[in-house]
């Protein structure tokens, strides 16, 4: 599958996935806990510096802070209708902080890193007879068709502005569609063959 990972190494590719993720839920957390238009333009001002400092990594995430635009305009326009603008401007920088940090987290961590992580968190539900592999390997596979998901979308509307000299927008619909559940597919095909072997069962 296709994936936002960026191979350009920056500072942020050394730090360690699980304190990385650790880092993304508290701080995430405290964007929303803030109250303070001002606080939280600071602490989305720094999100940004955060975000910029990762340099050539940062061409992986084009496609994300274009739809986090989008977003962001509508949340605005929305909030504006109902004579309610600081709270349209509280939601956005909200949104734009936590979302900066997610996407610098999927620039520099491989899923197979995330992966691990999930499932040593989740090891102790074992002991409830929960399948903590399984459940990481969940959590794992919806952040990777997420990551899929958008690294189509990009070579998709890559090759209809080749062609055509704009963007595909809504007609990329169905070929988009269609790739992906194909992926889908393939996946569930891997991991029904993978599953179904027996344990100790090695390849001749």
């Amino acid at each position: 599958m296709g994936s936002l990972y960026s191979e350009h190494r920056t500072w942020l590719h050394a730090v360690p996935a699980g304190w990385k993720l650790g880092l993304l839920v508290v701080l995430s957390t405290g964007i929303f806990w803030i109250q303070s238009p001002a606080m939280l333009g600071m602490a989305c001002a720094l999100c940004v510096g955060l975000y910029l400092s990762l340099g050539k990594a940062m061409a992986q995430g084009h496609r994300l802070l274009r739809g986090l635009l989008i977003a962001g305009a509508l949340v605005l326009l929305f909030h504006a209708v109902l004579q309610q603008p600081l709270v349209g401007v509280v939601s956005v920088l909200r949104m734009a902080g936590a979302s900066l940090l997610s996407i610098a987290l999927t620039l520099t961590t491989r899923s197979g890193e995330l992966q691990d992580v999930l499932e040593r968190l989740l090891r102790p539900l074992q002991r409830f007879g929960v399948r903590s592999d399984r459940f990481a390997l969940q959590l794992a596979l919806m952040l990777r068709f997420i990551e899929h998901f958008f690294a189509v979308w990009k070579r998709l509307d890559d090759s209809h502005r080749l062609r055509t000299g704009k963007g595909g927008g809504l007609r990329l619909l169905a070929p988009l569609t269609i790739q992906m559940l194909q992926t889908a597919r393939r996946v569930a095909d891997t991991l029904d063959v993978r599953f179904s072997e027996p344990p100790n069962s090695k390849t001749r």
